[in-house]
């Protein structure tokens, strides 16, 4: 068996080479880590449930006409995506107060917000994603003036669906970071923006809409423990895996608990 090619490896996925051109091979790891990766740790069957709630949403998305890179899952912890010329920039779309909002400006955590915000944080593990400007983004070139309001409408269109998916669920969404990257369909043509990366609970912020309980990456920033425990209730009220842990047409293997 040839060994494939690593485009790139991140905290949490690995990015192959594709069997096609023009697509890469996203594995999901079940490395964790926060705080600027200060923080690490190995949570058994993490990626298996990432990568199957992240094709649950972003199919969903696809299907209300949000365009994203996801094609199709591969296997447990593979996926076949789209290659994207990743924009350096973290969308952050928040609801309700929490993380680092409540601490920069004071406002008590679950604060429902008065609308949606939408904040830019430059891809930058050495300077710690410092927050950005529309005015950093426009001088510096990371995103022309037509691609940011792309990202604005499209952030805002992946909030509202996603609320209301998760809402069903009994889950409140109360913020999450999603990126994008521009796809070029063929040589000739215009890029088109994509949504990309991956939509999981290690990249939102999902509570439990009666309790309040934390159903996300904060079970592991604030050692709560029960992490992929959380991540697997998340699966199920979705209706990915049922009570016993299965999918309707695969068995989901994952041993739970964090380390």
């Amino acid at each position: 068996m040839n060994k494939r090619r690593v485009i790139y490896e991140g905290k949490a996925k690995i990015l192959y080479e594709g069997p096609e051109p023009g697509t890469l091979i996203q594995y999901f790891k079940d490395d964790t880590t926060a705080f600027d990766a200060t923080k690490k740790a190995v949570l058994d069957g993490k990626g298996v449930l990432n990568n199957r709630i992240s094709e649950f949403v972003m199919t969903h998305l696809t299907s209300v006409g949000v365009p994203n890179h996801f094609i199709r899952r591969l296997n447990m912890r593979e996926q076949l995506v789209r290659k994207v010329d990743i924009i350096p920039l973290e969308v952050v779309v928040r609801n309700i107060a929490a993380g680092s909002l409540s601490t920069r400006l004071g406002i008590p955590e679950g604060q429902s917000l008065p609308r949606p915000l939408v904040e830019f944080y430059f891809k930058n593990d050495a300077l710690h994603d410092p927050m950005v400007s529309e005015e950093h983004i426009a001088a510096f070139g990371w995103a022309t003036a037509q691609e940011y309001d792309d990202i604005i409408a499209l952030a805002l269109r992946v909030n509202d669906f996603m609320s209301g998916l998760f809402a069903g669920a009994g889950i409140r969404l109360v913020d999450f970071k999603i990126e994008f990257g521009r796809w070029f369909e063929n040589d000739h043509d215009m890029p088109r923006i994509l949504l990309a990366d991956e939509i999981s609970p290690d990249s939102c912020r999902l509570w439990d809409a009666k309790t309040g309980e934390k159903m996300d990456k904060d079970r592991f920033r604030r050692d709560m423990g029960g992490v992929t425990e959380a991540y697997a209730e998340v699966a199920r009220r979705l209706g990915i895996i049922r009570e016993s842990g299965e999918e309707t047409d695969n068995v989901i293997h994952f041993t739970g608990g964090s380390k």
